[in-house]
C-alpha cells in the first residue's frame, strides 16, 4: 500500500455516530460487525470540541447518527453547538424511542434536517425487517410531529428482495408524509448486510423495474419531491465513487472516537486509523495514514489507472473489492471492466433465483458476528 499524498480541499461533510446503540434489529445494518460500546463512547466534551474543529475546517453539514442518535443523553447539546457553530445538521434517526419526544427540544436547539429511515410502506413488511413489533407506527408518529414542527423531512428506504416490490409505496408514503427528499437505496453488501447477503438480494428484472419507477416518479413529481436512487453495485455497469471519492470530501468520526474514510473502512486490514482524542480533525484530514492510503489516484492498478473515468469515480469501493476479491487495493468488481465484473453479476443471478431465500439474520443488542474469512471470494 502506497500513500499518495494528494493535496485535496478540506472535507464538506463529516458523519458523526454518537452510538451504536439502536432500537432496531435490521438484516441490513449498516454499522460495521464488531459494534462500540457504549462505555467507549466518546463524552460530551469532545464531540463538541470535535464540531468547534469542523466548523474551522470549513465543513457545511453535520449529520448526526448511530445508531439512534437520539439515544444519547446529550443529543441536544451537540445539535445546539451545530447551530452556535454555523453547521447544517441532519439527524438521522430510525424514529423509534425516545426520538419523538426529544424533537420539540431539538428542534428549539436548532436542529435543521430530519432523515427518517423506513423499512416498509405497511407495518406488516416494515416490522418483518426491523425485528421490532410496533417500529412502523412509532415512525408514523414521529413523522407527524416532525411535520407539526416545521422541519425538513428526507425518508430513507433501504430496498432489498423483501421490500422491492413497495417501490411505488414509498414514493406514495414520502409524498403522505410531506418529505422533500426520499433516497431510494438499494442494500449496499457490507457488514451485517453482507452477512445476509443471499436473503436480501433481489432479481435483475426486479432491480430494473425499481429503476423505471423512480425515473417515472422523478419526471412526474418534479418540483414537489427530489428522489435520489442507488442502485445495487452487484447489478452496476460503473463503481459508485465511494463518499465521493477516498479522503476527498467526507469524513467519518465512530461511536468511540475514530476517524474513518467511510463508514465501512474498519474491515479493510492494515488501516491506522486516527482518533480525535490524539489528533485534531484537521490533522487526521491531511495526515493520517489512512484516509491518504487510497486517496487520489497514484494507487490505482490497471484498468483504472488509464481509464478516463478515474478521477469520477475514484476507483470505485475498497471494501466492496476487499469483501469480493481478498484484496481492497484490486479494481472494484462492479465495474464493467473489470476482469472480475461477470463473475459478480453470476453471484448475484445465482443468489436471487432461490426461490426460498434463507431467513433473516437479525442484529440484536450486543450480538456480533466474526469476520468471514472471504470463503465466497470470486475466483
Amino acid at each position: 500500500m502506497t500513500s499518495s499524498r494528494v493535496p485535496v480541499p478540506n472535507p464538506l461533510g463529516i458523519l458523526l455516530e454518537l452510538t451504536h446503540r439502536c432500537p432496531l434489529h435490521c438484516p441490513y445494518c449498516s454499522n460495521p460487525l464488531e459494534l462500540d460500546k457504549r462505555s467507549a463512547e466518546i463524552d460530551t466534551a469532545t464531540v463538541l470540541r470535535v464540531l468547534d474543529e469542523a466548523a474551522e475546517l470549513g465543513i457545511l453539514h453535520v449529520h448526526l447518527s448511530g445508531g439512534e442518535p437520539t439515544a444519547r443523553r446529550d443529543i441536544v447539546e451537540i445539535t445546539a453547538k451545530c447551530a452556535s457553530t454555523g453547521l447544517y445538521s441532519n439527524l438521522i434517526t430510525s424514529g423509534v424511542g425516545p426520538a419523538a419526544a426529544l424533537l420539540p427540544a431539538l428542534a428549539d436547539a436548532g436542529l435543521d434536517h430530519v432523515q427518517l429511515s423506513l423499512q416498509g410502506t405497511t407495518p406488516v413488511s416494515a416490522d418483518k425487517v426491523s425485528g421490532l413489533k410496533g417500529s412502523h407506527e412509532a415512525k408514523m408518529k414521529f413523522a407527524a410531529e416532525v411535520d407539526r414542527l416545521g422541519l425538513s423531512l428526507t425518508v430513507n428506504a433501504v430496498i432489498h428482495r423483501g421490500n422491492i416490490g413497495e417501490v411505488e409505496g414509498f414514493i406514495e408514503k414520502a409524498i403522505e408524509l410531506g418529505a422533500r427528499r426520499l433516497e431510494i437505496a438499494h442494500t449496499q453488501y457490507y457488514g451485517w448486510a453482507y452477512k445476509n447477503r443471499a436473503a436480501l438480494m433481489p432479481a435483475r428484472p426486479e432491480v430494473e423495474r425499481s429503476i423505471r419507477i423512480v425515473e417515472a416518479a422523478r419526471e412526474r413529481l418534479s418540483g414537489k419531491l427530489v428522489i435520489d436512487m442507488v442502485v445495487p453495485d452487484y447489478y452496476a455497469l460503473r463503481p459508485k465513487a465511494c463518499a465521493g471519492g477516498w479522503g476527498r470530501k467526507f469524513m467519518n468520526v465512530s461511536p468511540n472516537g475514530r476517524v474513518l474514510p467511510c463508514h465501512a473502512a474498519e474491515s479493510i486490514p492494515g488501516l491506522e486509523f486516527w482518533h480525535v482524542q490524539d489528533h485534531s480533525l484537521g490533522d487526521i484530514w491531511q495526515n493520517s495514514p489512512a484516509f491518504n492510503a487510497y486517496r487520489g489516484t497514484a494507487w490505482m492498478p490497471e484498468p483504472c489507472q488509464s481509464c478516463e473515468r478515474k478521477e469520477l469515480d475514484w476507483g470505485g469501493c475498497r471494501c466492496q473489492a476487499l469483501a469480493l476479491l481478498g484484496d481492497a487495493s484490486l479494481t472494484d468488481p462492479a465495474c464493467g471492466k473489470s476482469p472480475f465484473h461477470s463473475r459478480i453479476e453470476a453471484l448475484a443471478a445465482s443468489e436471487a433465483a432461490e426461490t426460498a431465500p434463507p431467513d433473516y439474520i437479525y442484529r440484536g443488542p450486543g450480538q456480533t458476528v466474526a469476520a468471514r474469512e472471504h470463503e465466497d471470494v470470486l475466483p
